[in-house]
């Protein structure tokens, strides 16, 4: 099998992946009920390490970044939606209304006073729009007999679009939801290539060739940044063999990327290089406390934390 057939056929394989991820999930979009019980309290006083709005966000912070600039009008993007689906992956842990009121404490904190008021009602809109959403899935029958995948996809993608009508404005729509349709529309686009049997292997590259080129800027950064990101940390890991310091593998990172990016490598390079020290101080130390479990246990307490602890199956 020549290297473009291989190449073409992991296109493919991703967009079904991408596609079967669109499906199992509604398309990025879980349900968020009427009603949820539980509240939590309002976040204490800033600290140097804030607390987190659920146990399962401790060590992350919010998506999204709403414009902050005084007295600046709402963007409505992406952005946004970012920062209402960060506040909502706690439904389970929090009820709804101690999330809706999280996430309009936030809002209250990054935006003007107008924009904060105008990114509340789209909050009480997308809320709106993810209970009927999640209403229309319980309703869907199976497709068609002998429909494919990628048609009965589409019809999803359109109904949503079509449901989104209801709640948003044509802009408001564009804005909360263009980077997922476009994403969506790529990947039903590429099924269907995959789908239509009546092409060649040759143009079935082809196809996957030109839809490449369609592709929007950002997405077509998405699909190059993670081999850009390869290839520099390749030449990183180069130059550290060749006795490169810090400060030079940092300049290579930023001229790629930019200074931020770069210092957030550095960052996860220290922290692998202590999680690598804690592993061999552990494997050390347990080697000589002859299975004792309770010490042994001690031992991982005193080196991990217990999220961490959930990681060591694989080092022991």
């Amino acid at each position: 099998m020549s290297a473009r057939v291989r190449a073409g056929l992991a296109i493919c394989a991703l967009a079904l992946a991408g596609a079967l991820a669109l499906w199992a999930n509604g398309f990025g979009i879980p349900p968020v009920p009427a009603t949820a019980p539980g509240t939590l309290p309002a976040p204490t006083a800033a600290a140097s390490t804030p607390t987190p709005f659920v146990p399962s966000m401790a060590g992350t912070r919010p998506d999204g970044l709403p414009n902050t600039a005084a007295g600046a009008a709402l963007k409505v993007d992406a952005e946004l939606r970012h920062l209402f689906d960060y506040y909502l992956s706690a439904l389970g842990e929090a009820g709804l209304p101690a999330i809706r009121a999280g996430i309009e404490r936030e809002l209250e904190q990054r935006l003007a006073p107008a924009a904060a008021a105008q990114a509340k009602r789209l909050l009480g809109q997308y809320l709106a729009y993810k209970r009927a959403l999640a209403e229309a899935e319980r309703g869907q029958g199976a497709p068609a007999s002998g429909a494919s995948f990628a048609a009965a996809a589409r019809n999803r993608l359109l109904a949503m679009q079509e449901l989104r009508k209801r709640y948003f404005s044509p802009a408001e729509a564009a804005g909360l939801f263009g980077d997922t349709d476009a994403r969506d529309q790529d990947a039903i686009a590429r099924l269907e290539v995959v789908d239509d049997k009546t092409l060649s292997p040759a143009q079935r590259l082809q196809r996957m060739a030109d839809l490449d080129r369609k592709l929007p800027p950002a997405l077509q950064e998405e699909r190059t940044a993670p081999q850009r990101i390869l290839n520099i940390e390749q030449q990183v890991e180069t130059a550290r063999k060749g006795g490169a310091g810090e400060d030079e593998l940092f300049r290579l990172r930023a001229a790629a990327f930019d200074p931020q990016a770069a210092g957030r490598l550095a960052q996860l390079d220290r922290e692998q290089a202590d999680w690598l020290r804690r592993i061999a101080a552990y494997r050390s130390a347990s080697a000589g406390l002859a299975g004792n479990q309770a010490a042994i246990q001690q031992l991982r307490d005193s080196l991990f934390t217990s999220f961490e602890q959930k990681r060591l199956g694989a080092y022991e």
